[in-house]
């Protein structure tokens, strides 16, 4: 405790574990800034699954069949190079069973389900904690 001239009391706080305050809340802006991208990315996803789910619906109607955009054919619309680069890199790891019934399944399911999921769980990483009631939470 130090008296100034006017003789008011000023306290200096200084942190017993080494930590500032400043740095403390740097680190809540840098989880908040997590936060925020996840939330960013999800609903980025959540939209595009939303858009080709539009798309899938018109062109089912159009052809009064169901029509389903897989995985793999937005893959090679996006980047078909890339996809045959894949498969060497992941065919070798557990006998090749992570590639076959596991990537050709993901490969081969609806682009729309694939980018809602993702969504969904990026947009629940990145949301607020619920405050609990009656207890301190550090």
């Amino acid at each position: 405790m130090m008296r100034d001239a006017r003789g008011s009391v000023t306290v200096e706080c200084r942190p017993r574990n080494g930590y500032s305050v400043q740095g403390a809340v740097r680190g809540r802006e840098s989880v908040a800034m997590i936060r925020f991208l996840l939330r960013f990315f999800g609903l980025i996803c959540l939209a595009g699954a939303f858009i080709l789910a539009i798309y899938d619906g018109t062109r089912s109607i159009a052809a009064n069949r169901v029509f389903l955009t897989s995985v793999r054919t937005l893959w090679e619309l996006i980047n078909a190079h890339s996809l045959t680069q894949v498969r060497p890199l992941i065919s070798p790891y557990a006998g090749g069973m992570l590639w076959d019934p596991g990537m050709v399944s993901i490969l081969n399911a609806p682009a729309f389900t694939l980018l809602a999921c993702l969504g969904v769980v990026l947009l629940m990483l990145g949301r607020r904690r619920k405050p609990l009631i009656g207890y301190a939470r550090s």
